[in-house]
């Protein structure tokens, strides 16, 4: 038993430090890129060089000073400038790797085009208020396509070739369009023709002061965006799951607890589910994948004001600091999820729990 914790805590600080630097990799070229190898801050200097003039020919106190003093002052001044932002070092290695660092501790400084919109200049504080949105929704969506598919894979890969069955096959390819392609839909029926629910946004204005009621206008506002997300993946679940549990529910062992009188919850539970689990997580990591990305999407088509809407502000205005912030976020999560997929499989699989498995891995 120690053995076993011993290599299961080997095999999950060597995943963890293997996705760390898969991160960190990630974050750099996304830096390279959307810097663009450093002509990004060369605009960037001529931006400063611009303002930093303005400012000093424009200041009162200095009226009546002779050019040569103006561009001496100018001078120091982009001077300190260039130094404080780290501008008047090579692009490689020193500045993209200081903007490493900003990159993966969130010090990505003040937005340059957000401010007003957002709410706090600060990207670290823009991102980190717009979080909890993103993952209330993200969480609530994909509760419920795990659960309801689950479940519904469960109950169909007992009744085989019903008409149920068969609706669930005709309807499964209906999961290739993506939840903003329903969202448009869903928008247009419910908001615009039968208006029953809201057309976006997260909370009714103005802003419901009890708790209760402001609960109450979030579930509302989130059933439009929560349905889209579902019915973009919950048929294609059902589909894929229900044909692992068939696979499975044909084997001897489950034949034979059948005839031992197990019941139909325990042998669905203890028999079917169980050694199902690790391929039914591999799909579930695909899908959280693809709904993280498609958040970005998403959240702008029902003016969701979380990480994606930020993220598509940012593109519009070239904000490069919150661009760089909202895809290490994305890397976060997904690193997370990668990492907690790896420790579900150490758990649930033996043979990744005893080591077998780990170095195919």
């Amino acid at each position: 038993m120690r053995q076993d914790v011993i290599k299961l805590g080997g095999f999950v600080l060597r995943r963890a430090l293997w996705l760390g630097l898969a991160l960190v990799v990630a974050i750099y070229l996304t830096i390279i890129i959307a810097n663009m190898g450093g002509a990004l801050d060369e605009i960037r200097k001529t931006e400063i060089r611009g303002d930093v003039a303005v400012s000093i020919v424009m200041n009162p106190a200095n009226k009546g000073l002779p050019p040569s003093v103006l561009q001496q002052m100018i001078e120091a001044e982009l001077e300190r400038e260039f130094d404080r932002l780290g501008l008047n070092q090579p692009f490689f290695p020193k500045r993209s790797l200081m903007y490493l660092w900003n990159a993966i501790s969130l010090q990505l400084g003040r937005a340059e085009y957000l401010r007003s919109d957002a709410g706090s200049a600060q990207v670290r504080l823009i991102l980190l208020e717009r979080l909890p949105t993103t993952l209330v929704l993200f969480a609530t969506a994909q509760l419920l396509i795990f659960f309801v598919s689950l479940f519904a894979a469960l109950l169909l890969s007992r009744r085989y070739g019903s008409f149920l069955d068969k609706l669930i096959i005709a309807l499964a390819p209906s999961s290739a369009a993506p939840g903003w392609f329903y969202g448009l839909f869903l928008i247009l029926i419910f908001a615009a023709v039968f208006r029953v629910l809201p057309w976006g946004n997260m909370i009714d204005v103005p802003v419901p002061d009890d708790r209760a009621l402001y609960a109450l206008s979030v579930a509302k506002h989130l059933i439009l965006p929560v349905t889209a997300v579902t019915l973009s993946n919950l048929f294609a679940n059902i589909y894929t799951w229900r044909t692992f549990f068939l696979i499975y529910s044909s084997e001897d062992y489950v034949e034979l607890a059948r005839a031992k009188g197990v019941s139909v919850r325990g042998v669905d539970m203890r028999y079917i589910l169980r050694p199902t689990m690790p391929p039914i997580l591999t799909h579930l990591l695909l899908v959280l994948i693809t709904m993280w990305m498609g958040q970005i999407v998403l959240e702008t088509v029902f003016n969701w004001p979380g990480i994606g809407r930020i993220f598509y502000w940012a593109t519009q205005a070239s904000d490069t600091p919150v661009i760089v912030g909202v895809i290490v976020i994305f890397g976060y999560l997904l690193a997370a999820t990668v990492f907690a997929l790896d420790f579900a499989y150490a758990i649930l699989d033996p043979r990744v729990r005893l080591g077998a498995g780990a170095g195919a891995r």
